[in-house]
């Protein structure tokens, strides 16, 4: 019954396809109606739950589609490719995304392990960089009230803070656990890297550099990077420079001005590297795609 409630509670405030910023910090409603092909996208630490329909990241060639059955958590910034190809007017996508909030989720971590006595008592699987749950009943609840307080703005400024803690615990404590607690726990050196590199995309950081930053050896980090995103730090760092660049050319820059935002001195490098990853040159892909607006 709860899905149901959250449910109708994003069609009556999003009736047509669009995306709302709504009083919560961080929380937006979306309904899509068209299909959309799987286009770059960069993800932040972000819960994406889905009412209706389906969506799909791909991250390094492994497909991620989840519904309504499971609600994808990303735990740090990652280069995907996202898009939504069985959206229609007729079984629509509808959903909500929450913005992570980093130091309360590393505040929970904290929490949880000082209240279990530091004792990881729960055995987990290796988790992947990007990770799906099935609803709970405590998130299910948690988002449900969460999503309640859009009615009342007094209740909205005065428990907005505790409901997002409640969400945030109950992905913490959901089956993406070890996926969340990997990225915001104790030894999260490789999520704060990443943190740091999407902010510097333009700056030239090198492995050794980043190797340095966390007190790694270079063959220690590659590794424990590796494990974490799936990618090389390499490969990452290109994923990232190029989905940020492909959508600043979607959003109407040049070509030039794309490549060096994210950090290229070079247009014939940027041009080779652009097309061995999307099988055309920034110009063709240009002209012939258009992003629409992000959902994360």
């Amino acid at each position: 019954m709860s899905r149901e409630q959250i449910k109708n509670l994003i069609e009556r405030r999003l009736p047509e396809a669009g995306r709302l910023a709504t009083a919560l910090k961080g929380v937006q409603l979306f309904r899509v109606t068209e299909a959309v092909p799987c286009t770059p996208a960069v993800y932040k630490p972000t819960v994406v739950a889905i009412l209706s329909g389906t969506k799909e990241a791909v991250l390094d060639g492994e497909h991620h589609v989840y519904g309504s059955d499971k609600y994808l958590l990303c735990p740090m910034t990652l280069p995907v490719e996202a898009g939504t190809p069985k959206a229609s007017e007729e079984v629509p996508l509808l959903g909500v995304l929450i913005a992570l909030e980093p130091r309360m989720m590393r505040e929970l971590t904290m929490e949880i392990e000082t209240a279990a006595g530091g004792k990881k008592h729960l055995r987990d699987c290796e988790p992947s960089a990007l990770a799906l749950a099935p609803w709970d009943v405590g998130f299910t609840q948690a988002l449900l009230r969460l999503l309640e307080l859009l009615d009342n703005p007094v209740d909205l400024e005065v428990l907005g803070q505790g409901r997002m803690r409640e969400l945030c615990y109950a992905v913490l404590m959901g089956e993406a656990r070890a996926a969340a607690r990997r990225a915001f726990g104790v030894g999260n050196e490789i999520a704060g890297t990443i943190e740091y590199l999407s902010n510097h995309l333009n700056k030239q950081v090198t492995i050794d550099d980043m190797a340095d930053h966390v007190g790694m050896s270079r063959a220690v980090f590659h590794r424990r990077f590796k494990e974490a995103t799936t990618m090389s730090p390499i490969q990452f760092v290109k994923s990232m420079r190029l989905n940020n660049a492909a959508m600043k050319i979607a959003e109407g820059k040049t070509v030039s001005e794309a490549a060096w935002d994210v950090g290229y001195q070079s247009a014939s490098q940027f041009s080779r590297e652009f097309k061995r990853m999307y099988g055309q040159s920034p110009r063709q892909w240009g002209n012939a795609v258009q992003l629409p607006e992000r959902l994360t």
